[in-house]
């Protein structure tokens, strides 16, 4: 089964709008209510059990059992007969709710995420509609549940043989969007080790450097725009909270931080084509990217956003039929690509890689993403059984 997500814009009337933003207010009091739920009990047993608290103490039964997705999708069900507001909602949204909220709360314990949060006013941005039936595309039009037949911009056709399973509609400070889901009954067969070997090698002082020799300088996404950011949030800490200048500077500001992100994005993807343009197997370095951003150059690395280049890279190898393999960071450039010699530790104004045992000389990046290379196919050779 192929899955992909298109992501289209939407052009909703006045009334579509305004039944969209009812839809997330509701969503986000379910996810609100259903957290204190679970957070509730949690703390419920907390009390030691010969002495309680002299403040407040929370009163729940001992017999109650923990509020999960299924205790609470039916008390959902029977609160809709009561609250005409939940009435007003899909029923299949407010159940999608509840089911992020319970993998967020799995994922804190198993993956070690933080702790769910509650939802303030523009922080719930989006809605699933699970399961569509009928012609949902027609022309320039998408039918959503609830919503109607809504008006997009087409940017590109649906691919032939694929099935809309569900939308997902989001809002930006650009408008709004809708990601379709489509599938496929089809085979994916997985991309093996062929072709021309490239490694890539990223960091600081270039975004990039490949095997082939290629540097690719490291674009400034948010230092580019940080003095107009901070000029922009110095005026709002002065206005009044819930007025309409407020809510207006907060869109500015919002707009400003979408274009920041749409800006890497579209470079992270362009990038990635040059990438895979060059070579038929690509071997990056398996790097941990929550270190980097905890040290010193922590906002340049969370400016260049080597994590989301990672995925695109590996998703646009595989959609072109290039094999995308991750290998060991450890000494890349301690090591001669040329004689597998080890040559020390190089301070970080050192940009020359010179080896002392052979003499073979070329930039530094361009080395370590050369060792990369010369790792990523050892690998692969030792996968197919063929010694080192």
């Amino acid at each position: 089964m192929l899955t992909l997500t298109y992501e289209y814009k939407l052009k909703p009337t006045k009334q579509q709008i305004e039944d969209i933003e009812n839809i997330l207010i509701v969503c986000r009091k379910v996810w609100n209510y259903a957290l204190r739920e679970r957070k509730d009990w949690v703390n419920s047993r907390k009390c030691k059990i010969n002495s309680c608290s002299l403040e407040y103490e929370y009163i729940i039964k001992a017999d109650e059992s923990f509020p999960t997705y299924h205790v609470q999708a039916k008390r959902l069900t029977e609160a809709k007969k009561t609250n005409p507001e939940l009435k007003s909602v899909n029923a299949q949204v407010l159940q999608q709710v509840l089911r992020t909220l319970d993998r967020a709360w799995d994922d804190m314990k198993s993956r070690n995420f933080g702790f769910p949060r509650f939802k303030k006013h523009f922080r719930m941005k989006s809605f699933v509609f699970p399961q569509l039936k009928g012609e949902i595309i027609k022309a320039n039009l998408v039918k959503l549940p609830q919503l109607g037949w809504v008006k997009f911009h087409q940017s590109r056709p649906i691919p032939d043989g694929f099935a809309v399973k569900q939308a997902r509609v989001v809002r930006r400070a650009s408008g709004y969007f809708v990601m379709l889901s489509l599938q496929i009954d089809v085979d994916i067969h997985e991309i093996s080790f062929h072709g021309h070997p490239i490694g890539v090698d990223i960091g600081l002082e270039s975004f990039l450097a490949t095997s082939e020799g290629t540097l690719i300088a490291r674009p400034k996404f948010f230092k580019s725009l940080q003095r107009k950011l901070e000029l922009l949030q110095r005026r709002l800490r002065n206005k009044k909270l819930g007025s309409n200048n407020r809510k207006k500077l907060n869109i500015k500001i919002a707009r400003l931080h979408q274009k920041i992100s749409d800006t890497r994005k579209d470079f992270h993807f362009k990038t990635a084509h040059k990438i895979c343009n060059q070579g038929d197997s690509i071997f990056v370095e398996d790097i941990d990217f929550r270190t980097w951003a905890k040290g010193m150059l922590g906002k340049h690395t969370l400016d260049a956003g080597f994590g989301q280049f990672f995925t695109i890279l590996s998703y646009m190898s595989w959609k072109r039929g290039k094999f995308f393999g991750k290998v060991n960071k450890d000494g890349t450039s301690q090591t001669c690509p040329n004689c597998d010699a080890h040559t020390g530790k190089k301070a970080l104004d050192i940009r020359i890689h010179s080896c002392p045992e052979c003499g073979y000389t070329t930039n530094r990046d361009v080395a370590a993403s050369q060792v990369i290379r010369n790792r990523g196919i050892n690998e692969a050779l030792r996968s197919w059984g063929f010694p080192k």
